[in-house]
């Protein structure tokens, strides 16, 4: 499962952590942002960082993080798994995958990704898909802020195929099958 920007919101960090145990998901992979709800945007709905990072912990073995523009030394300090990571790098069947927030690098500042490659993204807080020459563009969106009329969202990712759901209701709003 891959999320992004939870941004301190209590009610929606309950909501992914449901939806988590639902999919039967392996690992939870969380795309930055947190904690703290950042200066350009409002409150979200129940925004409780102190609740949000037990309830992160209490999951902490089955999360993998990358650092978000919202995210600090001091909330590294609070959570029981790194987040402090500008990108990882993973390969599952022979395609290379790169995860990162999106405020650094993105489709327009690219990670030097290999050839055919996925990258992985959240910040911009819309789902999005973008197929380029020589690698695909993937945005999660926001758990808890979604922004232009997007919906609050997470995705599944399993046999090569991503899946956007929104957290309320667990429909699937978006796929795409990645091609080998």
């Amino acid at each position: 499962m891959i999320a992004s920007d939870i941004h301190g919101s209590a009610y929606y960090c309950q909501k992914m952590l449901e939806r988590f145990d639902e999919e039967k998901a392996d690992r939870l992979l969380l795309l930055g942002d947190l904690l703290y709800h950042g200066p350009r945007n409002e409150l979200p709905r129940d925004y409780a960082p102190k609740k949000v990072i037990e309830m992160l912990n209490e999951w902490s073995e089955k999360i993998l993080c990358v650092r978000g523009n919202c995210d600090a030394e001091v909330d590294q300090m609070v959570l029981k798994f790194p987040i402090m990571a500008d990108y990882l790098v993973f390969v599952t069947n022979e395609r290379s995958f790169y995860a990162t927030h999106g405020h650094k690098f993105n489709e327009e500042t690219l990670l030097p990704c290999v050839k055919d490659s996925i990258l992985l993204c959240g910040h911009f807080h819309v789902p999005k898909i973008a197929e380029h020459e020589d690698y695909v563009y993937l945005n999660a969106g926001s758990v808890s802020i979604p922004k232009e009329n997007s919906f609050h969202s997470y995705m599944i990712f399993e046999n090569d195929k991503f899946v956007w759901k929104d957290i309320e209701t667990s429909t699937v709003q978006m796929e795409y099958q990645i091609q080998l």
